[in-house]
């Protein structure tokens, strides 16, 4: 039997919802923040050391009328884990959607990279994703009655690269985590869906910030001359694809990677 399609005009609308955005304090994290609470979500902005850009993000989106909450976690430790995802429920009464967004890349060339580079860099984009997949699947579990009918309204999202498929210099430690993620989100798509939760990736191209264009000029200038659609991406460009991937509309997709990046991969190579 098939599940009724969502009427269109409320298929956006998460309120009710609670979402745990790790990693939410700033660049595309922030992004997904605000753009699940337009959408009526109940926001947990989730962040390590940034505090105070963490409590910006939660303003913002109180000062719109709607709810958010920041707490601290460090997603590579499993007891701090636990103990984000336990307060998300403690405050907000329940987990629906987890955005596995928290990550780093930082340039180190492969043979100059240090051991100790390499774990950090898995830790962060790998361990931490499974960390907060595992814990916030088990708790989606438990919070759902048994004869509670599966409507697939429990979405996983990891936030991915383009860099998964395309290497880049300086990055074979992320390449390798983001690669990592991509199957990761298929294997836990497989083992999670008889519990009615949908797990899919999106996998970002280059995304504008402040300063970058000054930073990397030659980057952003050939990026613009080859992508299709001739421009960076932003933050709510993303947001946008994790929205859909966790609405109703998105019911029967699960284990996917959505690349969003105006198209560079559909670039020719000569």
């Amino acid at each position: 039997m098939h599940e009724q399609a969502p009427p269109l005009k409320t298929a956006l609308d998460l309120s009710g919802k609670v979402v745990l955005v790790s990693g939410g304090s700033r660049g595309i994290g922030s992004g997904i923040a605000r753009r699940f609470a337009e959408a009526g979500a109940w926001v947990v902005v989730n962040y390590v050391n940034s505090e105070s850009a963490a409590q910006e993000v939660v303003g913002q989106i109180e000062a719109q009328g709607e709810r958010a909450l920041a707490l601290q976690a460090d997603v590579t430790q499993a007891a701090e884990v636990d103990r984000l995802i336990s307060k998300t429920i403690e405050v907000c009464g329940g987990l629906d959607v987890l955005v596995n967004n928290a990550g780093i890349y930082p340039l180190s060339p492969l043979l100059d990279m240090a051991e100790s580079e390499w774990s950090q860099v898995l830790a962060a984009n790998l361990t931490g994703t499974h960390l907060c997949t595992q814990r916030a699947a088990r708790s989606m579990i438990e919070l759902t009655p048994h004869d509670e009918p599966d409507n697939h309204s429990r979405s996983i999202i990891n936030i991915s690269s383009i860099e998964a498929v395309s290497p880049a210099y300086a990055h074979s430690h992320y390449t390798a985590a983001k690669a990592g993620v991509d199957q990761y989100t298929r294997n836990a798509a497989l083992e999670l869906a008889e519990y009615g939760i949908r797990v899919n990736a999106v996998a970002p191209g280059l995304i504008g910030r402040d300063g970058l264009e000054n930073e990397w000029p030659d980057g952003v200038r050939s990026w613009r001359a080859r992508a299709p659609l001739g421009r960076l991406g932003a933050a709510e460009d993303i947001a946008d694809a994790c929205l859909f991937l966790a609405s109703p509309l998105a019911r029967w997709i699960t284990g996917v990677t959505l690349s969003v990046d105006g198209g560079i991969q559909a670039a020719p190579a000569f």
